[in-house]
């Protein structure tokens, strides 16, 4: 077994920088938004952890049911040799698709790629070992920023999971996917998990749980302003709306005062005044069709090879290769 690789491309202070960047232009403008990559901190993380784990929230099992059933079907349908996985951290359900390559013999790189140093190394340790015979060169990066750093990588299978990609923006979907495929070579591969179009009842509830941990979380990214920019928002002062966007195809959540705020984030320099009933927006988890992730992947030069489904249509795993 080698000991991992682990090159870090993040600035020390890139979170303080990069939390006030997005503040000021999130908060100050309108309409009012957070980025949800806020929401991960450790209470956060801890968060998400229990909204997967709950009855209403179908996405992390069905992605993981295709991805076991699948896995073997995934890997004789790639060309690739090396697995790139991007927002890893503990590469969980991507050993389900290691383990394939592996047992194919066509596992000879893996390139995990996290913001977090401490999850990445400590999971860098534990590939190396699972995988004696693969090189483990993770990568301590943001996706949205590094995505150049992976033209190195020849013969690549890039996994994106988790239906993350519908966090993004349209707009920022179509630059995300133009500046991945320019890091891809002719013939390397994306595989995507995307969440997809169903009952609005349904959408609702997983974001709506009966426990209100779901709102807990979202109501986290309060606390999170609070402790890095010393703000002094009161998060019992807003309450969760969660909705469906039939015409955007995403669920929208955010926070809404419930009465007249003024707010000051004196670590971003920055004072906010809401109206009651106003709102700030601080996640959306966009759905997909088939013609959709089509066309999205299509105009950044991406074709689908195969989609894989679980058995209730509920999630998408897209298997797609750079062309021309």
């Amino acid at each position: 077994m080698s000991n991992p690789k682990v090159s870090v491309l993040l600035k020390s202070n890139w979170a303080e920088s990069g939390l006030v960047l997005d503040v000021r232009r999130g908060l100050g403008s309108q309409p009012r938004t957070l980025p949800p990559k806020w929401l991960y901190d450790e209470a956060g993380s801890r968060l998400f952890d229990q909204i997967t784990r709950l009855p209403e929230y179908y996405p992390t099992e069905c992605e993981r049911t295709i991805l076991r059933d699948a896995a073997a079907d995934i890997v004789a349908a790639s060309r690739a040799t090396t697995v790139v996985e991007l927002g890893s951290g503990t590469s969980d359900k991507t050993r389900l698709l290691l383990d394939a390559f592996a047992d194919a013999g066509r596992l000879e790189r893996f390139v995990p790629v996290d913001v977090s140093e401490e999850t990445l190394r400590q999971a860098a340790d534990m590939l190396a070992a699972r995988y004696p015979d693969t090189s483990v060169e993770a990568v301590v990066g943001d996706f949205t920023l590094h995505l150049g750093h992976l033209a190195g990588y020849a013969r690549k299978l890039v996994a994106f999971l988790g239906g993350t990609i519908g966090n993004l923006y349209v707009e920022e979907r179509g630059a995300f996917l133009g500046a991945l495929a320019d890091s891809m070579t002719e013939g390397d591969e994306l595989l995507l998990g995307t969440d997809l179009v169903k009952d609005a009842d349904r959408l609702i509830s997983a974001y709506d749980d009966a426990q209100g941990v779901t709102e807990a979380f979202i109501k986290n990214s309060l606390r999170v302003l609070n402790r890095e920019l010393d703000a002094d928002f009161d998060p019992d002062a807003y309450s969760y709306v969660p909705f469906w966007d039939r015409h955007m195809q995403r669920m929208d959540l955010r926070l809404r005062a419930e009465m007249p705020q003024h707010v000051t984030l004196p670590g971003a320099d920055l004072e906010l005044d809401l109206a009651s009933g106003e709102e700030i927006r601080v996640e959306i988890s966009t759905k997909f069709t088939e013609e959709r992730l089509r066309a999205e992947l299509g105009a950044a030069g991406l074709e689908i090879a195969r989609i894989w489904t679980d058995p209730t249509d509920s999630f998408a795993v897209t298997l797609a290769r750079k062309v021309g």
